[in-house]
């Protein structure tokens, strides 16, 4: 996880409703100092001190994680490279022959 990139996105959110890091620390039951460590990015965050955060500024979870979060797509071709990786040429091949079989098997059900 990136906590710059999470921190920077709670500080771009606390200024835009015009709050100190001490209005909203107080408002999320934590210290200044934590505060701004999390803006900082030098602290992590407890899922409960991230709910309170997005409670108070208004947003949701996946957006302040955007940056740290990845698609369902995206996670499943990870997987699929993790797995082929290491593999010689002529099984990567054999590899994609197989799901185009699957994915071939798939169609002509969903036809019928």
């Amino acid at each position: 996880m990136d906590y710059k990139k999470l921190g920077k996105r709670i500080r771009e959110e606390r200024r835009r409703l015009n709050l100190t890091q001490a209005q909203l620390a107080e408002a999320v039951d934590i210290s200044d100092t934590y505060m701004g460590a999390i803006e900082r990015g030098e602290r992590s965050l407890t899922l409960d001190t991230l709910v309170r955060l997005v409670n108070r500024l208004g947003v949701t979870v996946d957006f302040l994680l955007s940056d740290s979060v990845t698609d369902a797509d995206s996670n499943i071709i990870e997987q699929f490279k993790q797995i082929i990786d290491h593999q010689p040429i002529e099984r990567r091949q054999m590899a994609i022959n197989v799901l185009r079989t699957i994915f071939s098997y798939f169609e002509n059900e969903a036809l019928q």
